[in-house]
Order: structure tokens, then sequence, then C-alpha cells
């Protein structure tokens, strides 16, 4: 049997793939990739700062869509929104107390400085620049005041780290929104002494209450003893008044009564003569008795 060597290089060989299809497959693939490469996105709370060919650029970019040179320029987010670095602390007190401490840091990069930042620190600025100042100024701060000033003046404290901060980090665009210390700890020793302290305040304090309640107490009966006596005093003055004015009513009962009693005894029984004259009366008080002859009658 003979093979037909026409029907083996005929219309029943496999036909080859097409060029011209391959081709634009290519097309639009590599036209996919460039459109993707073409935009970027900055989300939410951040900047972009874009880089052409390794240049950083001075415009950053905000929130949003934006277009850039596909292959040419990249686009790296720098966050601007509020972040929270933690972390101990250990520094010495102004009277030679090691103090250990913990303190929370907010801060947030302002979006003006975001290429700077990007350009001269990095993106991991917190540890190359936040996290030694932070340090160094916690250090500065805690030489000021004794340990005991470092519990009581907490606050103060804190402010003047932050204001030390900002006055370091304010240039690279790194605002701190806040600055906590949250736990102080000291040695064994000295926070014992500072309990002993406070027990001794306690006490004293409670001694001092006791004695101004005595002495309120004291004050109290004092005035209550003094509001008696003059209560006592006014009831016997009134009473005093009251007898001196029944003794002088009854001297002068009596001088009437005595001075009637030495008129009976100097009357000598005979009564006085009165005669009428137009319709008074008179009294004759000079007439002698005696001189009248007796048995005779004027």
């Amino acid at each position: 049997m003979g093979v037909n060597v026409r029907e083996i290089n005929g219309n029943n060989m496999p036909k080859k793939p097409s060029f011209k299809g391959v081709k634009w497959i290519v097309i639009g693939a590599a036209a996919i990739f460039v459109a993707v490469n073409s935009f970027t996105i900055v989300p939410a709370g951040n900047t972009g700062v874009v880089l052409t060919l390794g240049e950083v650029s001075a415009n950053p970019l905000s929130e949003g869509f934006h277009m850039k040179a596909p292959f040419v320029q990249t686009v790296e987010n720098m966050s601007n929104k509020i972040q929270v670095y933690e972390t101990p602390a250990s520094a010495v007190s102004k009277d030679l107390q090691t103090v250990s401490s913990s303190i929370a840091v907010n801060y947030r990069l302002v979006s003006d400085k975001s290429p700077d930042m990007y350009k001269n620190v990095g993106v991991d600025y917190q540890t190359i620049l936040i996290t030694p100042v932070v340090q160094e100024c916690m250090k500065s701060a805690t030489a000021k005041y004794n340990a005991e000033q470092l519990i009581t003046d907490r606050e103060s404290v804190s402010n003047e780290v932050k204001t030390a901060l900002d006055s370091k980090l304010n240039a690279y665009g790194i605002y701190i929104e806040k600055f906590n210390i949250v736990n102080f700890d000291f040695s064994a020793e000295f926070n014992t002494a500072i309990e002993a302290k406070q027990v001794a305040e306690q006490n004293l304090l409670k001694t001092k209450t006791e004695q101004e309640q005595a002495k309120v107490i004291a004050n109290t009966e004092a005035e209550k003893k003094v509001i008696a006596a003059k209560a006592e005093a006014e009831a016997i003055l009134k009473q005093a008044q009251a007898q001196a004015d029944a003794n002088k009513l009854l001297e002068e009962s009596l001088s009437n009564k005595v001075i009637a009693y030495e008129q009976i005894q100097k009357w000598d029984g005979v009564m006085p003569k009165v005669t009428g004259k137009d319709g008074g009366l008179l009294i004759d008080v000079n007439i002698d008795d005696k001189a009248a002859p007796s048995g005779q009658n004027n």
C-alpha cells in the first residue's frame, strides 16, 4: 500500500499559529501594564512623595487619584496621621535617684514636610529621629526635679518635655500632639522612704486636726461660759435694781410715816380755829387759847 504524499502535505496538516494574533495579545498586555503604572492612589491621611528616577519632587501629592509617568515616576506614601510612640526611659533625678519611667508620645508629620523628611531621614524617621530626641529631653527634664517632685509635679515635667521636643522636632515637620508620663518607678529603698514619709505626714495631719477640733470645742465651751456669765450678771443686776427700787419705795413710805408720826407727837391736842371770809377758809394759827378767859368762846 503506497503513501499518498499529497494527503500528508495537504489540507489535513495542522495549521501554524497566526503571528498577527500573538502580536495583538502582546500589545494589549503591554498597554494594560502601562496603564496600571500610569496612575497612583494616595490613601486618606497620607501624602504621596513623588520620585522621578530616584529624585524627590518638592511637590507632594495629596489624598486621592493622581496620574504619573509610568516606569519613570514612583510614589512613596508618608502618613500624616497622629501616631503613638511608647517607650521606656531611664534617667537620674536632681537628688541622684535612678528614675525608670514609661512614656507615650503622640506625634504627626505635616504634609508639606513629607518630601524633605523622605529625602533627609527616610520613612523610618521614628527610630532615626524621634527616639533619641525623646530620650535626651526626658533625661534633661528629669535632672531638674527631685524624685519627690517628679511624682507631685508630673504634669509640669510632661509639659517641659513636650516643649523641648517641639523645639527640636518642629523644624523637621514633626509636631508633638501630646506627651504623657505613664509611670514613674524608683528604687525599693526610695519607695520605702516615701511611704514612711507619707505615713508620718498623715499622722501629723491627723494630730493637727485633732488639736484644732479640741481647740474649737474649748473655744465653744469658753464662749458658752462667757454667755452664761453675762446672762447671770445681767440677772443679778436686774435683781439688784429691782431690790433698790423696792428699797427706795420702802424708804419713801417709811419717811412719810415717820413725818406723820412726828407731827402727831408734836400736836398739843388743840384743833385749829377756822373762820370763813367771803366764802373762803382761813386758819388762825396765832390764837392763844390760854389767854382767853375760862368759859368764854370767841
